[in-house]
């Protein structure tokens, strides 16, 4: 008898409304940057709680081009949590800039207030807050000293904290739409805020061609194909958000029949749920490859945290974290028959 299909970590949740909507798209001859995506723009703006937004053609793009309406480049330095994506690294760079690493807090795998304050110097001009796995932050507690904050809310939009949604309470937010997030559209990426001047910057870095004056820009545009799929998937998101919390539950409740710590939600927070993660007292090595063998792909919630790249030490919590939590696959086109292996799976996967 053959093994079932293995259970992918992400998968986009893709419907013929979707395919429609590009269908639609090309129907008018019109693919470029357009309508659909000034309509993207001003759904997402309306989600996240911000005046308004400007959609580029990747998460990563939209944190270097905020970080290029602040004015950062050389000689910045802007503070990063280490246990993330490679891409707030990537964009600090990209701008001239210094990435400065911060540790997290062990109980919301968000940046630590504390080690924040510690890493910030006279030279710090922004810092990057990312709302990690579906948990936001709340952004009220890094307000000081009057640094411009960037949320990044690509594991967590839709959410928020004290009844204020998530990228709301920063300079400027970013989103990713790349096809595992929370919201696909393909690939692309969306910048958010309230600020006029610092958006009016960002649509001028984000394309060169018919403009006043010949100033350093590049083609950092969304099509309206992909914008098309943003829009058709923002119709169902919330629909979105009840399937990952429906399979959370189940999930919460058999991971602590088989001795783990699932993903806690503090009181006045929501959770997204874009990642399961599980807190194990050892090491999830031996669990990755139990789960490989029962055709689960579950992951390190982080690759990698930056400051093992770099070969720095000083991030405790960033290895306790690397070393003790395990992803297990959560996403709304899980099948309920999945979603069952998944649980059946859980006791054999944490204990053996």
């Amino acid at each position: 008898m053959s093994r079932p299909a293995d259970i992918p970590h992400s998968r986009p949740s893709l419907v013929e409304a979707d395919a429609q909507a590009v269908g639609d798209v090309i129907r008018t001859g019109l693919i470029a940057q357009g309508e659909r995506v000034a309509e993207f723009e001003r759904a997402l703006a309306k989600l996240v709680g911000q005046g308004q937004g400007v959609a580029v053609s990747s998460g990563t793009a939209a944190l270097f081009l905020a970080l290029k309406s602040l004015d950062v480049g050389p000689g910045a330095e802007v503070v990063i949590p280490s246990y993330s994506c490679t891409a707030l690294w990537h964009a600090v760079k990209q701008a001239g800039a210094t990435p400065v690493l911060a540790d997290i807090d062990p109980a919301t795998y968000n940046l630590s207030p504390a080690a924040v304050l510690r890493a910030i110097t006279p030279r710090t001009k922004a810092v990057i807050v990312v709302h990690s796995f579906g948990l936001p932050m709340d952004v009220a507690d890094l307000k000081v000293k009057e640094i411009p904050l960037i949320e990044d809310c690509a594991q967590t939009l839709g959410v928020s904290v004290s009844g204020n949604p998530v990228g709301s309470r920063g300079d400027l937010a970013v989103c990713s739409f790349y096809a595992t997030k929370l919201l696909t559209a393909g690939e692309g990426g969306m910048v958010l805020g309230r600020s006029a001047m610092l958006l009016s910057r960002i649509r001028a870095f984000r394309q060169y061609d018919e403009q006043d004056t010949l100033t350093p820009a590049f083609n950092y545009k969304m099509t309206d194909l992909q914008a098309a799929i943003g829009l058709s998937q923002a119709k169902r998101f919330e629909a979105f958000l009840e399937r990952r919390r429906a399979i959370a539950r189940r999930y919460a409740e058999a991971v602590r029949k088989a001795g783990g710590e699932p993903p806690q939600v503090p009181d006045g927070y929501e959770h997204a749920y874009y990642r399961f993660v599980v807190r194990m007292p050892t090491s999830v090595g031996p669990m990755l490859q139990r789960a490989r063998a029962l055709g689960i792909a579950c992951r390190r919630p982080v690759y990698r945290p930056i400051h093992r790249y770099l070969g720095l030490a000083g991030f405790p919590e960033s290895d306790t974290a690397w070393e003790h939590t395990l992803s297990i696959p959560i996403y709304p086109a899980l099948s309920d028959g999945e979603v069952n292996r998944v649980v059946k799976a859980v006791p054999s996967i944490l204990v053996g």
